[in-house]
């Protein structure tokens, strides 16, 4: 609910294939009982080398004709090319791109990477089973379309896309952790800063862009906390400016306290550290999100349901590629460095996720054992 993706790079990714194709052989209808016979064979045969090459299950089915057959392959990629869908923002289109060279290279799966978003892709997998796989689904942001469709059978999340943190908080800058190391939780904040006061120092706090919504809720924790009289609120015009002024108090050594979100690469670019900001309470964050709320308490952030949806063919038809994704959850440290590294050298989202197939297998050896 509060992550702007608006701030995020709006790019959609090219089409991509990988891997051979779907495979289908169909006997010629030859006449006669000699050409039958070879048919036969010639279809067995053929059959067999498919079944050795893919590794999957062969089945032959009547073709209503004299001596004639359909040889059906089922793989571990189902029967059907996978779709993976990349929504608009940096992180989905480098998952994509990773699940994608991974199945291909390793189970010999055809991928292609498509363009996407939320409600859309959800309809689509409701109606026509496309796309096979949406790595990055944001299930608050469209909970009544994609309640409707697990409903209806259509859909299935297999695994939390991202692990190892919040998807958003308050945190607090290298330095400030150096000069602070008890310096753990937002209800700290408020001795620190007066202490800080009383040195003639007022600490800055930097919230986000005043037409997002987590500026409200910033605003309510400050006073829920009693921090809006200690720091100096700073709520910046836009995405660049934000990223600008935490960059400026970093490398000046100031004192400040920010608000931010993940996956991102301003989180991988410096040494940040979050702040416990407690247990979510939802009444009370329901007032914190209210610009009217008169009575702030202290809540954190709503946790968001974020994972790997695929459509309900996927646990029929490829079951392989089920085991896998069940095992796919990123690291939010590892995510934030990867769109580091993509915003630093302006490497493409592929290239980004080529080279974290090739240099980190230690990330994402364990998503493919024993598949």
């Amino acid at each position: 609910m509060l992550l702007n993706k608006s701030g995020d790079a709006n790019v959609r990714p090219t089409g991509w294939r990988r891997g051979g194709a779907e495979m289908r052989c169909k006997s010629l209808g030859m006449a006669g009982k000699g050409a039958g016979a070879y048919k036969a064979g010639l279809v067995l045969a053929v059959a067999l080398l498919l079944l050795t090459f893919w590794g999957g299950s062969v089945r032959a089915q009547s073709s209503g004709q004299e001596g004639g057959s359909i040889v059906q392959l089922t793989g571990p990629c189902g029967t059907q090319p996978l779709t993976i869908a990349a929504m608009q923002w940096p992180s989905s289109i480098v998952l994509a791109y990773i699940h994608a060279q991974i199945l291909s290279d390793r189970l010999g799966c055809a991928v292609e990477v498509v363009p996407g978003d939320l409600a859309s892709s959800i309809s689509s997998m409701s109606t026509t089973g496309q796309p096979a796989i949406v790595p990055e689904m944001w299930v608050t942001r469209v909970a009544a379309i994609w309640n409707s469709t697990l409903e209806a059978g259509r859909v299935r999340s297999v695994a939390p896309t991202f692990a190892g943190g919040d998807f958003e908080g308050w945190y607090l800058p290298a330095h400030v952790v150096e000069a602070e190391p008890e310096l753990n939780r937002a209800d700290q904040l408020a001795a620190y800063g007066a202490k800080l006061n009383a040195a003639g120092i007022r600490p800055q706090f930097i919230s986000c862009p005043a037409d997002w919504a987590c500026s409200v809720v910033n605003a309510n924790l400050l006073k829920a906390y009693g921090l809006s009289e200690v720091f100096e609120i700073v709520e910046p015009g836009n995405r660049f400016e934000m990223d600008t002024l935490i960059a400026q108090a970093v490398s000046r050594a100031q004192p400040v306290v920010f608000y931010y979100w993940q996956p991102n690469s301003v989180l991988a670019q410096f040494d940040f550290k979050a702040l416990d900001m407690g247990p979510y309470d939802a009444e009370k964050f329901t007032c914190l999100a209210n610009r009217d709320c008169s009575n702030p308490e202290t809540s954190s952030f709503v946790p968001e349901t974020v994972f790997i949806a695929v459509s309900d063919r996927m646990s029929t038809e490829a079951l392989a590629v089920m085991r896998y994704l069940q095992r796919a959850t990123m690291p939010f440290d590892e995510m934030n460095r990867l769109l580091a590294e993509q915003a630093e050298s302006g490497k493409s989202f592929e290239e980004v996720a080529a080279q974290f197939v090739r240099e980190r297998e230690t990330v994402w050896h364990k998503w493919v054992e024993e598949l």
